[in-house]
């Protein structure tokens, strides 16, 4: 069968279109990157050696023989791949459309929530890949444990067995479509929609697992499905207890099993008693998951540390709705001794729901000796909603006493933040879809190293002292 995804950079697209090709299928595959000239990328190399065809979001990818097109909801209705498509009839599906039906011939492990998806389904895959079950695992982002042993990109694998591993996604609704074997509910905040929108989607979806396992300290949850298993960080069915944190991981007990994670947050430790939760619905027991996540590598772009230049450490992070964004500054409290942080929102609609909740979240997290710069929303293409900007959530910042910065040219900001950090000091680069953030942190790295020291304030690029920087 010939498929072609329109949108394959995003993480969930390429994840199924690798899917496909091991699966013997002919796909193609186009995006907005490559129109834009972003030719010269990981994920597309690795696309190639699959044999997938990439090609600009033109419609240059779809001829005559195509059979099936698939999208996501960041496809609006002009663009012109979805045009062609319909102008020669063929067959369009959503992209959870697609995952929902490998969902149905799987015995499958869905992991839902707003915040944490992506890293808790990374734990239960490496859980029950070390207890020997073989499992297929498709998610959001790259799983370093599958790009080190297996050699491939990390966001997909096809195992031997029937049971399976994915991210369900709340953003757009299409978690009511999947019908798994074990739900797991994470959490449920504000982020895309609004808090009861979100509870009918998580509902529907709580009606349509076999066991659902949801997160008992969750009131947004607990009212869905108050006869749901349970776990949480202080109380339900699974809970942790002696929880000691640091700056490079957690050591905690579970059932009088002493477990030892090597990712550092509270946060991670909540994802971790999930997966344990999730592992043990399969009969997996618990020396077996303490075993598999003290191996437990994490995944890309989370508390990912770039390097370190005279103690200062550049760390760049995915982190990017208001919950997220606190629990990776509050892991970056644990080992640095100040925390230097940049934001580039992920997209203006987030804005535009979240401004008050980003306001709210920074103030309580950006400490009165760290520092943040917020830099303009990204723009892969599209339609921008009229009066959004990221100069929204500065003047609320600003407002409420915060050390903040902000300039729509993230390139400028470089040089400050370079200027102003200290030895001990963590640098964070937060957010989201931005394919070159991490090239960006490595450019942060790097003006480090360049940057004069403190007794060199008369060559700084600045003009003034680095440490009296925006006083």
């Amino acid at each position: 069968m010939k498929i072609h995804f329109i949108g394959i950079g995003g993480v969930g697209m390429s994840a199924l279109a690798q899917l496909h090709a091991m699966g013997g299928d002919e796909v193609t595959g186009s995006d907005r990157l490559i129109s834009k000239g972003y030719t010269d990328m990981a994920l597309w190399s690795y696309l190639k050696n699959l044999n997938i065809r990439l090609f600009p979001q033109d419609g240059s990818g779809i001829d005559e023989k195509t059979e099936l097109v698939i999208l996501s909801s960041a496809i609006e209705e002009d663009n012109p791949e979805l045009q062609k498509a319909r102008a020669l009839n063929i067959p369009t599906m959503h992209r959870s459309e697609l995952l929902a039906k490998h969902v149905a011939s799987h015995r499958t492990i869905a992991v839902s929530g707003t915040s944490g998806k992506s890293t808790t389904t990374a734990m239960v895959y490496d859980i029950l890949a070390f207890a020997g079950l073989e499992p297929s695992v498709i998610t959001g982002a790259a799983i370093l444990s599958l790009q080190k042993d297996q050699g491939v990109f990390g966001n997909v694998y096809k195992g031997k067995s029937d049971i399976l591993v994915i991210e369900a996604d709340e953003s757009d609704g299409s978690i009511v479509k999947y019908r798994p074997y074990v739900g797991l509910c994470l959490n449920l905040q504000k982020d895309h929609k609004e808090i009861s929108v979100l509870q009918g989607y998580f509902k529907e979806f709580i009606s349509h697992c076999k066991t659902a396992i949801i997160n008992a300290e969750e009131d947004n949850l607990c009212v869905l499905a108050p006869n749901a298993k349970t776990f949480g960080l202080t109380r339900g069915d699974i809970f942790p207890s002696a929880i000691k944190v640091d700056g490079f991981g957690s050591d905690f007990m579970i059932k009088g099993q002493p477990f030892r994670l090597q990712v550092p947050g509270l946060h991670n430790v909540a994802n971790a008693t999930a997966a344990v939760a999730a592992a043990l619905e399969m009969g997996v027991d618990l020396e077996t998951c303490a075993k598999a996540l003290n191996k437990f590598q994490g995944i890309a772009r989370r508390f990912a540390s770039i390097g370190s230049y005279n103690k200062i450490e550049v760390v760049d992070d995915f982190a990017h709705n208001p919950h997220k964004l606190a629990a990776t500054i509050a892991a970056a409290h644990l080992r640095g001794k100040r925390v230097l942080a940049f934001y580039q929102p992920h997209a203006f609609t987030s804005i535009k729901l979240l401004t008050q909740e980003f306001v709210d979240s920074f103030a309580k997290s950006i400490g009165k000796d760290d520092h943040l710069w917020l830099t303009e929303v990204y723009y892969p293409g599209g339609t921008i909603p009229q009066g959004v900007s990221c100069r929204n959530v500065y003047d609320g910042l600003k407002a409420r006493g915060v050390n903040v910065t902000y300039d729509g040219c993230r390139e400028k900001l470089l040089a400050q933040m370079a200027a102003a950090a200290q030895p001990g000091d963590i640098v964070l680069v937060l957010g989201a879809r931005d394919p070159t953030l991490t090239d960006f942190a490595r450019k942060l790295l790097q003006a480090l190293k360049e940057t004069p020291k403190k007794d060199e304030c008369a060559k700084c690029m600045l003009g003034n002292c680095c440490m009296d920087y925006q006083k």
